[in-house]
């Protein structure tokens, strides 16, 4: 089974949408989780998969209707190799952190994309996001995950390198504040 539900990341497509691929042979063990009249059909398809997934009630279908549009923009815009920039970049940027940290890494590069996590000393992590977005302009989720601070860093076909300079510029200040409590 696969359900691609991040379309708005990583397909560049509006929110809520997404699509769902299950196996023939798995098919009938999905339920929908969400109902509404209809959807068991009157007239049955030769799918009850079909039958039962694709009515969900009243709701805008504009989403939905995107995401082919947002495939044909990435294969017109070669994003394969703005995958692979994106790579390059959150990688370099992961070592950058990993460096200015002086923390073990948590992954290797093998095991993230676009994405990755990266630990933080401890900190007041909601201070030190607030002080990221107000002091350097830089939005990025910090979150604490078994007692860590964790600094999670995406990049986007729409990021540039003066972006991820700036998150690192940031925390190099930053950080040792955090670290006095003096943030």
């Amino acid at each position: 089974m696969s359900l691609f539900d991040h379309s708005h990341k990583w397909l560049c497509a509006p929110k809520g949408s997404a699509f769902l691929y299950v196996r023939p042979e798995c098919q009938a063990l999905v339920e929908p989780l969400v109902v509404s009249w209809g959807w068991q059909s009157e007239a049955p398809g030769p799918s009850r998969f079909v039958d039962e997934q694709e009515w969900t009630g009243t709701r805008d279908v504009a989403a939905y209707l995107a995401t082919p549009a947002a495939i044909d923009f990435m294969e017109t815009h070669q994003w394969g190799e703005v995958r692979a920039a994106c790579h390059a970049l959150a990688v370099e940027t992961w070592q950058q952190i990993t460096a200015l940290t002086g923390l073990p890494p948590w992954s290797s590069e093998a095991w993230f994309a676009q994405m990755f996590a990266a630990p933080l000393p401890p900190c007041d992590a909601d201070a030190l996001k607030r002080r990221l977005y107000d002091d350097f302009g830089v939005e990025v989720p910090i979150v604490v995950w078994m007692g860590r601070p964790l600094v999670r860093v995406s990049i986007q076909g729409y990021n540039t390198r003066a972006d991820a300079d700036r998150l690192v510029t940031a925390l190099a200040v930053l950080l040792p504040q955090a670290q006095r409590g003096t943030l």
